[in-house]
């Protein structure tokens, strides 16, 4: 008696049973009546047939491996559930016959696969050529289908939507929607990214607030994800070029924003960094030579651990960690300001952004008519390309340069278009804490603390003989410099010059002056 082995196959996992429970019906029929042993069968449920690479499939070779010479037939219910690559599926079954002797049966169109039989060869190999036509017609109607939905209506083609939204409506209606709870989670992932926070330190923060995606590139996954900025994403279809085209979907992010990141992603430091709350200013606080101090816990003699802030340069500083962070706290008690300062802070600004608030819609103004000129450039472009005065490679090519401006300008718009009016409310509400530094640094975190110090000080903050030195410093917080340096905590002088210049307080701040 002949002895076989049986592979069942379907690609679309939301299809009914019945395809594998028809497939199974048709060869049990054609194995009861020719007599034929059933060995095993290999079933691969949502498999596609493009490639052989399906868990059954590659179980099914190696059984054939294994028994060699006690199979005689590999029944099929017709060649598409075998393969769609007429190529491979041909070089296969030609490898099966010669090097294993089992035939390929196809039961529903009669095909018994004999390499030494020219019929049969001609047929096999007619049926896998006529699989894979219809394979290539499926692809050109899907490719098609997600161009025209992507670049032309806008939607957003997968089925799980970007972190931080939802999807509403049915059919083509359906569209993303803001969840504004998750998108506060996505804002501060691109601002932590913007502020070099290491990523390592934005994912631990993220997973706190709510951030559920699963695995190790999930962040980085949505850094750089156009649908934050309110694209999708189509690749190339035939004379159509591919890109980012506008979506039907409100942004969560600004399109400078994206592009920055975009641009900063594309160059990004692959040091770890890891954040000791113990030790805030590791890496931020700088020896008087120049080098970032690293920092680390010693034992002391009663097995307690204490803290230092060390140079690489073993003569160099080597401080506690108490001693400098309780000298940084008197600082900020000297940055302190009164009511008066903030109050006058506060008028200042909000003349300041009206002043902004009209430079920006002149700007808005002048950056929409540069946007109608290059549109029209990109209308003419595709008029030519239509009437057949340009070929293909110059419409793509300038296509995707218009294209490109658009996006740019589009951007730019949005940007000076905003009132900043909404945002200096949110800030003038908290100004009042400006009045109690000492509070303010004492409840930030350990990245906040960091920021911080690099703001204030624009990232220049030294440590010499015991006391803080600085070339620049925050002008408003700077009013009380002098008792600073009189009580040995901070000296703000001008690094490099060898007759320091003094510094003349003035109402807005201060200014440096030669005298």
């Amino acid at each position: 008696m002949k002895r076989a082995i049986r592979y069942l196959r379907f690609s679309n996992l939301g299809q009914s049973n019945g395809s594998i429970e028809r497939q199974e019906l048709y060869t049990d029929q054609y194995i009861e009546y020719n007599k034929i042993l059933l060995v095993d069968s290999f079933i691969d449920r949502g498999h596609s047939a493009k490639t052989f690479d399906r868990p059954d499939f590659l179980k099914l070779q190696q059984f054939i491996k294994k028994h060699q010479g006690n199979v005689d037939y590999l029944i099929v219910d017709q060649l598409d559930r075998f393969s769609r690559d007429a190529g491979e599926a041909m070089t296969l079954v030609k490898k099966l016959q010669r090097q294993y002797s089992i035939q390929i049966v196809s039961v529903t169109e009669g095909i018994v696969f004999d390499y030494d039989t020219p019929g049969s060869y001609f047929r096999t190999g007619l049926q896998l050529l006529l699989a894979e036509e219809d394979n290539i017609n499926r692809s050109i109607k899907i490719r098609g289908g997600n161009y025209t939905a992507r670049a032309k209506e806008g939607r957003f083609m997968s089925n799980l939507p970007p972190f931080g939204y939802k999807k509403e409506g049915e059919g083509k209606e359906r569209t993303l929607i803001i969840d504004e709870e998750k998108a506060k989670i996505v804002h501060f992932i691109y601002e932590s990214y913007l502020r070099d926070i290491p990523l390592n330190v934005i994912k631990e923060q993220v997973r706190k607030m709510g951030f559920d995606r699963g695995g190790n590139m999930a962040v980085e996954r949505v850094l750089s994800n156009p649908a934050y900025a309110g694209m999708v994403r189509a690749k190339a279809f035939k004379e159509h070029p591919g890109g980012l085209f506008p979506a039907r979907h409100e942004p969560i992010i600004d399109m400078t924003t994206w592009n920055v990141v975009q641009n900063k992603m594309m160059k990004p430091d692959r040091s770890k960094k890891t954040l000791d709350d113990e030790i805030p200013l590791r890496g931020i606080l700088k020896c008087h030579c120049g080098q970032p101090l690293s920092g680390a816990p010693s034992k002391g003699k009663a097995g307690t651990w204490y803290y230092y802030y060390k140079c690489k340069h073993s003569r160099h500083n080597n401080i506690s960690a108490t001693k400098a962070h309780e000298q940084l706290l008197q600082v900020c008690q000297l940055m302190s300001l009164s009511i008066q300062q903030v109050q006058a802070i506060k008028n200042k600004a909000e003349a300041s952004l009206n002043e902004k608030f009209k430079e920006n819609q002149a700007i808005a103004k002048e950056k929409k008519e540069e946007l109608l000129k290059i549109q029209e450039k990109l209308y003419a472009v595709e008029e030519k390309w239509i009437s057949n005065q340009i070929n293909r490679e110059t419409y793509n090519r300038w296509y995707a340069n218009y294209n490109s401006e658009i996006l740019t300008l589009n951007a730019t718009i949005e940007r000076y278009s905003k009132d900043p009016k909404s945002g200096y409310k949110l800030v003038s509400n908290h100004l009042t804490m400006l009045t109690d530094m000492e509070y303010v640094y004492n409840q930030a975190t350990t990245i906040e603390k960091r920021e911080f110090i690099s703001m204030v000080f624009d990232s220049n903050l030294y440590y010499e003989n015991g006391i803080y030195r600085t070339p620049t410093m925050m002008p408003s917080l700077s009013h009380n410099y002098l008792i600073m340096k009189e009580k040995g905590l901070l000296e703000l002088t001008k690094k490099g010059i060898s007759n320091w210049k003094s510094l003349r307080v003035e109402p807005e701040g201060f200014e440096l002056s030669t005298q």
